[in-house]
Formats: C-alpha cells, sequence, structure tokens
C-alpha cells in the first residue's frame, strides 16, 4: 500500500492538467441553483497588514480523474457533514467533506465511499480534518449526491486494506441506481425501511441477500415484486451510525446490488452451464 500511495504522489507531481473540454453535461438544468457557486478569492482583511498568519498546509491532486480500483464492505467507519458542495472555476464539480475518522491515514489518491459512491480524495487538510473529492457528471446523474448541499451529513468508508476484518459484504462502490424511500415505521427500537426501485435492479435483490444502501451492507427482508419495493430492518445501534434513519419519506438512496447476482447471470445467458453439460 505504501509504494501504491508513494507511486500516486510522484503521478501528481508530473502529470499536468489536460486543456478544458467542451461541456457534455448541463449542469444548470440538472442541478439545483443554490449548488451553482463558485469559489471567491476573498480580499485580505486590514489586520493581515499588521499579523502574519500561517496557512495550513494542503495536499492536492490534479487531475482527478485517475480512480484506484478498490472494495468495501458497507460497514460505515464514521458520518461525515458536507462543508461546500458545486461547480468549481476549472469547470469541474468538487465536495468538501469534513471528518476526522477517515483523514487518519488519508493520502492523494485514496478512493473513500460517500454514501456508498467511490470517490477519489483529490485534497485534504489534516487541520481542518476536511477533504475534497471530485464528481463526474456520470456520477451526479446515476447517484443521489446531487440532492445534498452543505450541512448534509453522508457516510463514509475507507476502501478496505487486506489486513481488515470482512464484516459486511463485497461493496464496490459503483452506485447501479437510485430508490426512494416510501415507508419508515418503527417497530420497538427498530426502524422498518421500504424502498421503491426499477424493475432492472429489483430482480437482483433477493430475501436475506445483501444490498448496499447508501453505502451501508444491510439485509433484505422482503422483496414486493408487484409494488417494485424491498424492505430491510436498522436496529438501534445502526440507526446512531449511519445517515438513512435522518432522511424522510420521498428521499432517494443510492443502491448498489451483490455483484454475485450479475455475475451468475452473465454466465447462465452466455451459455456457459450448458457448455459444460455437453462436454
Amino acid at each position: 500500500m505504501a509504494v501504491l500511495s508513494n507511486s500516486l504522489a510522484s503521478i501528481s507531481k508530473t502529470l499536468k492538467p489536460s486543456p478544458p473540454r467542451n461541456a457534455v453535461f448541463n449542469f444548470s438544468t440538472s442541478l439545483s441553483k443554490s449548488h451553482l457557486k463558485l469559489k471567491h478569492t476573498l480580499k485580505p482583511s486590514v489586520s493581515t497588514l499588521f499579523y502574519t498568519t500561517v496557512k495550513p498546509k494542503t495536499h492536492q491532486l490534479k487531475p482527478y480523474y485517475h480512480p484506484v480500483r478498490c472494495l468495501f464492505t458497507g460497514i460505515v467507519e464514521s458520518m461525515g457533514e458536507i462543508k461546500q458542495l458545486g461547480l468549481v472555476e476549472n469547470g469541474g464539480f468538487e465536495m468538501k467533506i469534513c471528518s476526522k475518522t477517515v483523514l487518519e491515514d488519508v493520502n492523494l489518491g485514496d478512493s473513500i465511499s460517500v454514501n456508498g459512491t467511490c470517490l477519489t480524495v483529490t485534497e485534504y487538510d489534516t487541520n481542518s480534518s476536511q477533504f475534497t473529492v471530485g464528481l463526474s457528471p456520470e456520477t451526479l446523474r446515476k447517484t443521489s449526491l446531487v440532492e445534498l448541499g452543505a450541512g448534509s451529513m453522508v457516510n463514509l468508508e475507507r476502501a478496505l486494506k487486506p489486513t481488515t476484518r470482512m464484516g459486511g459484504h463485497f461493496v464496490q462502490g459503483h452506485v447501479d441506481g437510485t430508490g426512494e424511500i416510501v415507508l419508515m415505521e418503527t417497530e420497538g427500537d427498530s426502524l422498518w425501511v421500504k424502498v421503491k426501485t426499477t424493475a432492472d435492479l429489483l430482480r437482483y435483490i433477493v430475501p436475506k441477500g445483501f444490498i448496499a444502501v447508501d453505502g451501508t451492507s444491510l439485509t433484505v427482508v422482503k422483496v414486493y415484486d408487484e409494488e417494485e419495493c424491498f424492505d430491510f430492518m436498522l436496529v438501534a445501534y445502526t440507526q446512531q451510525k449511519i445517515v438513512i434513519p435522518n432522511k424522510k419519506v420521498g428521499q432517494k438512496v443510492n443502491l448498489e446490488v451483490d455483484i454475485l447476482g450479475k455475475y451468475v447471470e452473465r454466465l447462465l445467458s452466455s451459455g456457459f452451464v450448458s457448455s459444460i453439460k455437453s462436454s
């Protein structure tokens, strides 16, 4: 891992940002106006004429469109608060998040799951416990991250290490689509959550199977094919550690189905099983 980190650091010093390209995503029609705020360069105050301030050292990686292949478990490490989200002067779209836990051993180019979306760290500041990730137009179209804003809380998880205990299931951080919360109901100190999604995703969701909801590894309780819905239950401890209980009916969640189901479907459709039987 140290070799990979050093390699990324050396690459970040030698690569030069590519010239700006024509926009392929209409931000003005797809994003809310509250997010379309550019960073401004503030003029120095009068006090800076008499006092010398030391700016905290930040680490930057550009360009940020070379993600590292990674794997997560769906066990959320901490919740982070979005400090800034929107367009920046170079035409990109960035999100700045505050979280102390995930910055303990962070390096430029590291992958962090943000509400189940694998994103690359492009800048971080350990003094303020903040890090920045870049979002592509496809990420904004495919996930529910575009609905968030300053002050929103998000689930965070660092990429899996070889020595890490596998507490959840294999989560890639590649969001398959979104679902809409249609029911939230308490039973004792537990919380039932029912989510409506598309038929294309529902075919990979099975009772007692795994699913990642906003990056959280959860067990499906029941699937409602006629309603194109599924539900799961959150115990009291989990409710305190993730963002789902803070959402309301009608809000969206990121969904990633179990990758094993996709592989099985691919093998069956390719005739692989038939070829084995005939041999």
